[in-house]
């Protein structure tokens, strides 16, 4: 059903070929699809669905607990990370998590002082009401496939799509590639842009951005602005990069708070962090060596077919320039260095990236800051696109107050986006202006 959404999208080109009058253009603009998607989806009359046993069961044989604990700075938070913890909420004298059973005893050794524990059952209890049977307003898998072809089929003057690899599981990672004179993997002398989503499992609405963002370039594509992106730059959009994390998350219809690939460990754990498999600083602050920890950084730099596919994808594209990678929640534009403290060296792009940050924060409404005042953790695309392929790298922290926000977040959170992602546009082909 979502499909429909997409031909309303697409009939925008073929209004614009027919020379409709502005009020029929209106009425079918991308604010009015947008809106038609969260109301097609979410029906406020339906009653909260509720934990089934399976679900429970499930959860009940999960090994990590969700922990509270006092800490004062970011050092203390990074420490925490490298002891196994996942950090999913930040508060002004402590942080809330996920740790696996087996790893809390470090915490506890290590005199920090555990404020609150329970299991992730205990804790998933309150949030019954985030457990739809269908929360269809985002796109699985195939959905995001299916849209991304279509979006490509219907704009072949200017869109292809292909796979930049596989992943552990065997899934293509999509990237739809929008420019005037290049396709597919040919080679493009202007500069280029990448914007990606869905790094962690759990993070579905990082996949949402990017992919209508796609749908708005393309909608808008008459629009001189959108125009002269469209004919000037080298555009690459993957909005779900961790396909087999994303689909695990939802397989069974109720959410898994999985973060990670889907690596099968030698101790029987499930995943590797891919934000922390980069060969930058690799496992050195912020990322933990134990399996089982939700920030587990792998057995070496690059050990994932999924991150070693966007370093190959990266290092064979020359041109790109700029890129953002999409990431929930926390409404923070963060830039490099995110696996060290100190401050990018080379004054020129400090303050170029400051520069953009703030700019990308006042669109969206989001705290821009260097990564690591938030904790340090190595390992991270954003890190290594700048030091490796000198590429100006950000992390968004789109809003929300869980992974699982519901769907009427998509709307505004797509919109302030967008903003910040066509003046991230206009400034790939100097960066430094």
């Amino acid at each position: 059903m979502k499909l429909i959404i997409l031909s309303l999208i697409l009939s925008i080109n073929s209004l614009y070929a027919l020379e409709k009058n502005d009020e029929a253009q209106k009425n079918l603009s991308f604010e009015k699809i947008l809106t038609e998607l969260i109301s097609r989806y979410e029906n406020p009359s339906l009653p909260a669905p509720q934990m089934d046993e399976e679900t429970r069961k499930e959860l009940e044989s999960d090994d990590r607990m969700y922990v509270s604990v006092a800490v004062s700075d970011k050092r203390e938070r990074t420490k925490l990370l490298e002891l196994g913890m996942d950090i999913i909420e930040v508060k002004k004298d402590h942080v809330s998590g996920f740790i696996s059973k087996k790893d809390l005893p470090y915490i506890e050794r290590k005199e920090f002082s555990v404020m609150e524990k329970k299991s992730i059952y205990e804790w998933a209890k309150q949030f019954e009401k985030d457990f739809p049977a269908a929360d269809s307003a985002y796109h699985n898998y195939k959905e995001t496939y299916d849209y991304l072809s279509q979006l490509a089929s219907a704009n072949k003057d200017i869109a292809s799509l292909f796979s930049i690899g596989k992943t552990i599981e065997g899934r293509d990672i999509w990237v739809l590639r929008l420019n005037s004179s290049s396709k597919g993997e040919a080679k493009s002398s202007k500069p280029g842009a990448v914007f990606v989503g869905n790094h962690h499992a759990r993070e579905h609405l990082s996949n949402e951005v990017p992919l209508l963002f796609a749908a708005y370039l393309l909608d808008n594509k008459q629009n001189p602005e959108i125009k002269k992106y469209l004919n000037s730059l080298d555009i690459y959009i993957i909005p779900m990069f961790n396909p087999d994390g994303a689909e695990y998350d939802i397989a069974t219809g109720k959410y898994r708070w999985h973060r990670k690939n889907m690596r099968k460990n030698s101790n029987g754990t499930i995943g590797v962090d891919l934000n922390r498999n980069y060969d930058t600083t690799w496992c050195k602050y912020g990322s933990s060596s134990s399996p089982g920890a939700d920030t587990y950084c792998g057995t070496g730099p690059f050990s994932e077919p999924e991150s070693s596919a966007m370093r190959d994808f990266i290092l064979a594209r020359k041109n790109i320039k700029t890129l953002q990678s999409y990431h929930s929640y926390g409404s923070m534009m963060l830039y490099p260095w995110g696996g060290s403290y100190d401050p990018v060296p080379n004054e020129k792009d400090r303050n170029a990236f400051i520069k953009m940050a703030q700019k990308m924060g006042e669109l969206t409404g989001y705290d821009p800051k260097q990564s690591s005042d938030l904790y340090a953790a190595s390992g991270d695309t954003c890190d290594w696109a700048y030091e490796k392929a000198g590429i100006f790298a950000f992390t968004t922290e789109l809003e929300g107050s869980s992974f699982y926000p519901g769907a009427s977040i998509i709307k505004t959170a797509v919109e302030k986006n967008i903003n910040a992602a066509v003046y991230l546009l206009s400034m790939t082909d100097n960066p430094y202006k």
